[in-house]
């Protein structure tokens, strides 16, 4: 299964786990250095959304057409930021608020994000040239580690 409709099940199982979040919790942690975190992600988040701009934002992970590759912001540092994100936010309120579903939740936009970040990255490499270079000089997730 490739192409829109696996495209359109990673972002429905991404949205679910994050409904998850939501609905298991509250949305802001409690514990001053987790909130930090939380806020850290949504920051980053942000900053992502500003520096991709609005021509190349696409929920999907395929490319869009007319897209241009993207190489400022926080993506000089990580190639997934937005994904970093989610993550940093959905770590921080499972660890504030642990619960069985927050786990799953957390545990299932993990996987979500590794096996999408993979398939965009095929596709990116497909539609740009220097994107194979890219990823040379930049770590996916975490910068320097990861």
């Amino acid at each position: 299964m490739r192409g829109k409709t696996f495209s359109y099940l990673l972002v429905t199982l991404q949205f679910a786990s994050l409904a998850a979040f939501a609905l298991t919790g509250p949305w802001l942690a409690g514990t001053p250095w987790l909130l930090a975190v939380e806020f850290g992600g949504l920051l980053l988040g942000a900053w992502a959304l500003l520096s991709v701009g609005p021509g190349n934002l696409h929920i999907l992970p395929d490319v869009r057409a007319g897209a241009t590759f993207v190489r400022r912001g926080p993506y000089r540092f990580i190639r997934h930021p937005m994904y970093a994100a989610l993550l940093l936010v959905g770590a921080a309120l499972t660890l504030d608020q642990p619960s069985p579903m927050r786990l799953v939740a957390l545990a299932v936009l993990l996987a979500v994000i590794l096996v999408k970040l993979h398939y965009e990255e095929r596709l990116l490499g497909a539609a740009f040239p220097e994107y194979t270079r890219y990823r040379q000089e930049t770590k996916r997730l975490i910068p320097f580690v990861y």
